[in-house]
């Protein structure tokens, strides 16, 4: 009883020295707030991207943040201008995209998604902080955490994939690595939470496009994410460009006061994306830049980046009465709050000789090397071709086995391909290499060096196809309608195949491609994305055998791009596929007009995917026992506990993610098949089993139902624990 009271002392202890410390910033915001003139509060709500140029306005007090300055010395020359030479002496905020590293590259996050470790990607996104700061960036613009469900939209390889649980575990674990446990640590870099909301539903997979979304599959989709990195504390937040309902996110009152503020009471800073505000023009929402300006500062945001309609029109519309200056200093509150958290009145400067003494550290190098590894998905593996374990004398080929560059991928700034170790130089360590490029770049069409590779082939005991995407074919702006490999790289392994030696395919890309026909000509296929800094070194272990792969796909793999947007957790249809499909090649000549099964499928490529969500092989195999339930009828108030024996029934050791998925049979509106609730990482020896036991709160089963209430509703539920979302043996449990 002593020992509990003790902790709740010290509990109650640290909060008081939080709200302590809290309402003293707050007490330094009022005190700076009432000494700033309309102009210099209006000032602090404008972002310009740049480094020494801006060092004049910075003067006058005319920005509160930059973006696109890394060079130390060129920071400390804009902070003297803002500290030394404006009236109030209020630094500037130093920001930058720094999306899966900064100068240590880390697989994209989508790759990071595929561990399922939030542990590695909380790492990541702290070594990612430690370099940045040590640059003077103090405020990334990440983590993404846009649902996506089209791998056609390029930036699905800046988030989690398609499910929202795992979005929220690979989100938090990002927020949490980059601010630490204190934002005034000088390690500490402010997380931006983006795009705000449903930027990853973008028709037909088209960047900025509009999207067709209802409120109840935003909250039931699309916010919990946010929500739940708002709620642990995430300092930032970045509007979206995409419309919800008509209505522009940078000009969405509902979303950002409503929602945001008002609903999930959260208190951080709002920035808009770059020139969000100016793009409610294109939008016709906005009559011209004065509007926009008007529209987004009542809607709730603190500040614009690069619209410049802040600067120039929020003094014009406070005197027009069409702004409120209590607008004003809400939105200045916010953002100056943010710069005493981060200790910049007190450190404005950065020390321009860190930089050099942390970046590429060797235990940045090894966490970027185990995420790699991790984030790895062996796709097929025929006759246990892998691991090249005794092979001596390998052919490596294809355009992405050694390009430095495009393996860092996409929103890769500060990356430099001199430190990127690539598959060709780690895997010379391990082989006698035969190297024929067979392509110079992903998109090459020349086939003049297949002759070349193909008799190679025949010379090697086993050959090794590097292929996929450059970095510049995903990301923002990148959509693509074919989701084939680009090029003659679909060619370059049938050439390989043709010499009849076992062939290796790894992909790098930034997105699940659509690889069906290449899987026909390979034994084995590794799906990297794109690996970053040290994807050699780990690519060159997971195909010797050193270690073995564990990812599972984060995004579901179509078989073609038409079957866009495809996602395991849909609401059913009143005709569901049930398998027994006719399809295309089967329909006779001359058939009379019939519906063909009455289901919800293709013609041409049936309904199933080529990989489900939650996939992923490894180098040994798994057996799954029958999940079994410590009680099957629940209260509200319980917590559902689950349990099932997993063996590896193999050879190797290796790691299983087991996965547990749930689905409410009956709902006051249509529910998931299958919805993602927990997983755990899980190694094991040969022949060794473990009980995996889960823990569900049955509150975490609630919905908006259609009342819009967010409740959890009695009746039937069915469970799964298995290796991927279509797999498993059901069992039933009741909600009373």
């Amino acid at each position: 009883m002593k020992r509990v009271r003790l902790i709740l002392s010290i509990a109650v202890l640290l909060a008081s020295i939080g709200c302590t410390v809290q309402s003293e910033i707050d007490k330094k915001v009022d005190d700076l707030l009432k000494q700033m003139t309309l102009r210099e509060k209006i000032g602090q709500m404008n972002q310009l991207s740049g480094g020494a140029w801006v060092a004049d306005q910075a003067a006058k007090g005319e920005v509160g943040s930059i973006l696109n300055c890394v060079d130390p010395a060129e920071i400390n020359l804009v902070q003297k201008a803002a500290v030394e030479q404006s009236r109030l002496g209020i630094p500037v905020l130093v920001a930058r995209d720094v999306i899966h590293g900064f100068h240590t590259m880390f697989p994209i996050p989508l790759g990071l998604a595929a561990t399922f470790n939030p542990d590695v990607v909380e790492k990541g996104a702290r070594v990612a902080a430690v370099e940045a700061t040590a640059s003077g960036v103090r405020w990334t613009f990440s983590p993404m955490l846009d649902v996506a469900r089209d791998p056609r939209w390029g930036r699905v390889a800046e988030g989690s994939g398609e499910d929202p649980y795992l979005d929220v575990q690979m989100g938090l674990a990002m927020v949490r690595g980059y601010q630490g446990d204190d934002l005034s640590d000088p390690t500490a870099l402010a997380a931006c939470i983006k795009h705000f909301v449903g930027y990853g539903a973008a028709e037909g997979g088209r960047d900025y496009n509009t999207t067709v979304i209802t409120e109840r599959m935003l909250r039931n989709t699309y916010f919990p994410a946010f929500k739940a990195t708002a709620e642990a504390g995430a300092a930032t937040l970045m509007t979206s460009f995409n419309e919800i309902d008509g209505i522009p996110s940078t000009g969405n009152k509902w979303l950002l006061k409503d929602i945001l503020r008002d609903e999930w009471g959260w208190d951080g800073m709002i920035v808009t994306d770059w020139n969000s505000a100016g793009e409610m023009i294109a939008h016709g929402f906005s009559r011209d830049l004065k509007h926009t300006a008007e529209q987004a500062i009542n809607a709730g945001v603190d500040m614009d980046m690069m619209s410049y309609g802040f600067i120039q029109y929020a003094e014009e519309l406070v005197k027009e009465g069409k702004v409120s200056e209590k607008e004003i200093d809400r939105a200045v509150r916010n953002i100056l709050k943010l710069k005493f958290e981060l200790g910049l009145f007190e450190n404005p400067y950065v020390d321009e000789t860190l930089s050099a003494k942390v970046d590429y550290a060797p235990e940045h190098l090894a966490a970027a090397k185990q995420a790699a590894l991790e984030s790895a998905i062996l796709l097929k593996n025929d006759n246990n071709v892998l691991p090249l374990d005794k092979a001596k004398t390998i052919l490596v080929t294809g355009p992405m086995a050694d390009a430095p560059y495009e393996q860092m991928g996409t929103w890769t700034f500060d990356g430099q391909k001199e430190h990127t170790v690539t598959p060709l130089t780690s895997l010379r360590e391990e082989y006698d290499v035969i190297w024929v490029p067979g392509l110079d770049y992903s998109r090459d069409k020349s086939k003049a060096q297949f002759s070349k590779v193909r008799a190679a082939a025949a010379k090697a005991d086993a050959a090794v196809v590097f292929v996929g995407e450059e970095a510049i074919l995903s990301g923002e702006a990148h959509s693509l309608s074919n989701l084939n490999l680009q090029g003659a790289q679909s060619e370059l392994i049938a050439e390989v195949k043709k010499a009849g030696k076992p062939v290796v395919v790894v992909v790098m890309a930034g997105r699940p491609l659509t690889i069906e026909r290449d899987l026909a000509n390979c034994d084995a296929m590794l799906y990297s994305y794109h690996p970053g800094t040290m994807g050699g070194p780990a690519l060159a272990d997971l195909i010797k055998g050193k270690a073995a792969p564990s990812g599972k796909s984060p995004m579901t793999f179509l078989r073609d791009a038409g079957q866009a947007p495809f996602y395991y957790n849909h609401n059913n249809s009143g005709r569901p596929n049930n398998g027994t499909e006719t399809l295309l090649n089967d329909i006779p000549i001359e058939a009379g007009q019939t519906s063909l099964g009455c289901t919800s499928f293709y013609l041409d490529t049936g309904y199933g995917p080529l990989f489900p969500f939650g996939y992923g092989l490894t180098y040994t195999t798994f057996e799954y026992g029958n999940p079994v339930l410590e009680k099957s009828e629940l209260k509200a108030s319980d917590v559902l506990k689950v349990s099932v024996s997993l063996k590896n029934t193999g050879k190797r050791t290796a790691t299983e993610v087991a996965q547990l998925y749930v689905q409410d049979c009956v709902g006051s509106v249509v529910r998931p098949v299958k919805e993602l609730k927990r997983f755990q990482r899980v190694e094991l020896a040969p022949g060794e089993t473990k009980t995996v036991t889960f823990e569900l709160p049955v509150e975490e089963l609630a919905f908006w139902n259609i009342d819009m209430e967010y409740v959890v509703e009695p009746g039937d539920f069915r469970l799964w624990v298995a290796g991927d979302s279509d797999s498993g043996n059901p069992v039933n449990f009741a909600v009373l």
